[in-house]
């Protein structure tokens, strides 16, 4: 695959001058309303993804090398406030914020060069195969096997909540190589093809109406050697890198995404008539106060990566901050719309189609995904407060 450029200049810009290119860019080239119709979204999505590729407009953080377009501190924060002000399709799949960095980091040239630009590109949708029935907070407990058998190996077993599993192509995948009682030290990271014989995948309903998990099955996978990232059972070190990005993932793009929407939910109060009340007043300034918190931590994060090349333990902060505020802050939408926050979007008389109520239905997942919030609260407390660990929890 060509990678191209084209539309980066060599010198350097200006914050003013990125930003209004970046505008120039989503205002000339956006792609309108998304349909409704699941696949034909999934390809309007797939085109879009493609068109950003294409112009240069990909991966604010990545090597140029692999076709992002390695920002600057300050242009990444401009990059997700503006793709968020421009209202744009994002991402599909969780592999640009998780998988990626891991391949960019412990993967060999070969494996960077035939996984990074398609999966940047939209071309291949890859999604997390971590989570197990019996494995969810505690990673090294997983039981999915992976045996070797020459250059290959057979994998066996099942996961869950993966979410976007029914569109994807590659499943960044832990497996036991080891004993069970090996637990993080007989683990090894593995990329499965999502079409290959032998994978099953089963959507799973969630509470909002809608199929965005699903559990995945293995039974005799043949996956090629080639296809692991790092060593056999030295994959946990890659798990925590992983983890690290999926919270930082999108932190300053999720900070900006909520500033919008906390605009959008005054905006809301004063077409109801209830904007002059005191409590109201009183919670959209503390929400007012929170999200700028949310933006200031989210640049630390991207800070950190910068200079360490790891979100280190304010990732979990982040995380943290940002479950709690997206739970609280759609209750109190639905509070503030009283009986009509309990239409779904069938009803003729939803308010905005029902966005409130998907999105507080949708949040209440918000503290368990990613890792839960008590292993968050375990994270902070041992990696940046420095306090004894727990003697209840296995090392981690």
């Amino acid at each position: 695959m060509t990678v191209q450029q084209a539309n980066i200049p060599s010198e350097i810009e200006s914050d003013d001058d990125f930003r209004a290119r970046l505008r120039t860019f989503f205002t000339d080239h956006h792609p309108g309303k998304p349909p409704r119709d699941p696949k034909e979204r999934l390809a309007h999505q797939k085109a879009w993804n493609a068109t950003m590729f294409d112009a240069g407009f990909s991966g604010p953080s990545w090597p140029k090398e692999f076709g992002g377009m390695e920002l600057s501190f300050a242009h990444q924060v401009i990059y997700q406030e503006e793709l968020a002000r421009a209202r744009v399709p994002g991402p599909m799949g969780t592999g640009l914020g998780i998988a990626a960095p891991t391949i960019i980091r412990y993967g060999t040239q070969a494996q960077k060069e035939e996984f990074l630009a398609p999966m940047l590109r939209g071309d291949k949708i890859w999604c997390q195969g971590y989570s197990e029935p019996g494995a969810g907070s505690d990673l090294p407990s997983l039981r999915t096997t992976a045996r070797r058998e020459g250059d290959e190996y057979v994998v066996n077993g099942q996961k869950v909540w993966t979410t976007q599993a029914t569109n994807a192509d590659v499943l960044f995948t832990l497996v036991r190589t080891g004993t069970q009682e090996s637990r993080q030290k007989g683990i090894t990271y593995l990329l499965i093809d999502a079409h290959a014989p032998g994978v099953e995948v089963r959507p799973l309903r969630d509470i909002t109406g809608g199929a965005g998990f699903a559990e995945v099955f293995f039974d005799d996978v043949h996956v090629p050697v080639s296809h692991r990232i790092g060593e056999e059972n030295e994959g946990w070190p890659l798990v925590r890198t992983s983890l690290g990005h999926e919270r930082a993932a999108g932190a300053m793009n999720q900070a900006a995404v909520y500033r919008r929407v906390l605009d959008e939910l005054t905006a809301l109060a004063r077409e109801r008539g209830r904007a002059s009340e005191p409590l109201i007043r009183d919670q959209l300034a503390d929400f007012e106060i929170r999200v700028r918190i949310m933006r200031y931590n989210a640049a630390r994060i991207i800070s950190d990566i910068l200079t360490k090349g790891e979100p280190g333990a304010a990732s979990s902060v982040s995380r943290m901050l940002i479950t709690a505020f997206e739970q609280d802050l759609h209750e109190f939408a639905i509070g503030l719309l009283g009986p009509a926050g309990l239409l779904t979007k069938d009803s003729p008389h939803a308010v905005q189609r029902a966005r409130w109520l998907t999105g507080f239905l949708r949040t209440r997942a918000s503290t368990i995904g990613a890792g839960t919030s008590e292993i968050q609260r375990n994270t902070v407390a041992e990696q940046v407060l420095k306090l004894p660990h727990d003697p209840g929890m296995p090392p981690r």
